[in-house]
């Protein structure tokens, strides 16, 4: 019998813990938002300039120009998740004048956050700053070509950004520039490779299999070690790149984010 008792509490417990998942979920899509609900205020910065490229022509400044349509309530009957909400605009509505968009992922999510906070933005409080601007910092006081490449211009010793624009994020990018170790994708954490006759490689890893790794050591040369040779491989946890919250004001870091979001490899 004791058994049993514990096999029914542990049926009971099982089924609470199901009931409560469920309401958690219903809960989420009742509210629409399937990340928390925490957007990123450059994000939405990136979506209003998006949404006054693309959309207000159409929609209007206050997201009402459409009967039956108001995008400032941030809820919408046919996309009740941001996953569905990327659809629609993805797909369009077939039958109406909402024609499908192809926007890249760092695009897609500035347009959902904006949606989403529509009501309440105030673009006057964020700016997403100057490309221009941002490319003069890139190629000057930044000094970001000295490692970084962009269209076959400046250094391979670091990744190549002429496509991060479309790979990354607003919020991505002002993390990466603000705080680099915290940002730092796991292909791109730097290496430190030590053959057994002594000689050290620092740098960048390219590729690697089970017996060779090619990397971009940080002199700029191009290097391939069979890891038979090697007596140390360790990957790093911390970016060679310097954080820019203190060589770079605020405005400065902004104008700088705008740039690497015109980055498309086009």
């Amino acid at each position: 019998m004791k058994v049993q008792s514990a096999a029914n509490a542990s049926l009971a417990s099982a089924v609470l813990l199901v009931l409560l998942a469920a309401g958690v979920q219903l809960a989420a899509r009742q509210a629409g938002l399937d990340h928390g609900g925490k957007y990123s205020q450059t994000d939405i910065a990136y979506g209003a300039q998006l949404y006054a490229g693309q959309c207000i022509s159409c929609h209007g400044p206050n997201g009402d120009s459409i009967n039956g349509v108001d995008l400032r309530s941030g809820r919408f009957r046919n996309a009740g998740t941001d996953q569905a909400l990327r659809n629609l605009i993805t797909n369009g509505i077939p039958g109406t004048g909402m024609r499908g968009f192809k926007l890249d992922d760092g695009e897609m999510a500035g347009i959902v956050a904006y949606l989403r906070n529509m009501a309440t933005f105030d673009n006057r409080s964020v700016a997403l700053g100057d490309a221009t601007r941002g490319k003069a910092l890139f190629e000057g006081k930044g000094a970001c070509t000295q490692c970084h490449r962009v269209d076959g211009r400046g250094s391979g010793m670091a990744p190549d950004l002429s496509n991060i624009g479309r790979l990354r994020t607003a919020s991505a990018l002002q993390n990466s520039v603000l705080d680099p170790n915290s940002a730092m994708i796991p292909i791109n954490r730097p290496i430190r490779a030590v053959k057994k006759d002594g000689t050290v490689f620092n740098g960048r890893r390219l590729n690697e299999d089970t017996y060779t790794v090619q990397m971009m050591d940080d002199k700029g040369r191009l290097v391939s070690l069979a890891k038979a040779d090697l007596r140390e491989f360790t990957i790093l946890l911390e970016s060679p790149m310097p954080p820019y919250r203190r060589k770079l004001t605020p405005e400065e870091v902004a104008d700088l984010v705008a740039y690497l979001l015109t980055l498309k490899g086009f």
